[in-house]
């Protein structure tokens, strides 16, 4: 079992939610976010922190190889300097309150 999440700009949305479509992904949960980083000053001297969204799934080892493939094939975002990036980790036990496995 993997924990995959995704980090992209918020102008990005379609393109992911339409590759989840596309890979079957049906079940995840979404997060909106404030992404820090370099970037073009604003006028109080401070880079302005980007709109962003983090949306992550558990899935198969298999589900999991296909979205990280599929994410690597995807057509650039809205700017080039913040790709939607992936990231995937083992999940080494999970239990739900009921005590049954997910």
């Amino acid at each position: 079992m993997k924990l995959v999440f995704l980090m992209y700009l918020d102008e990005d949305d379609a393109l992911v939610m339409k590759g989840f479509k596309e890979l079957g992904v049906a079940v995840f949960s979404r997060l909106p976010l404030e992404g820090h980083g370099a970037g073009a000053e604003g006028w109080y001297g401070e880079v302005a922190p980007y709109r962003s969204q983090m949306v992550f799934a558990v899935l198969s080892d298999a589900e999991a190889e296909r979205l990280m493939d599929a994410v690597a094939g995807w057509p650039a975002g809205q700017d080039p300097k913040h790709p939607v990036r992936a990231f995937q980790v083992d999940v080494e036990k999970a239990v739900s309150q009921t005590g049954v496995k997910p």
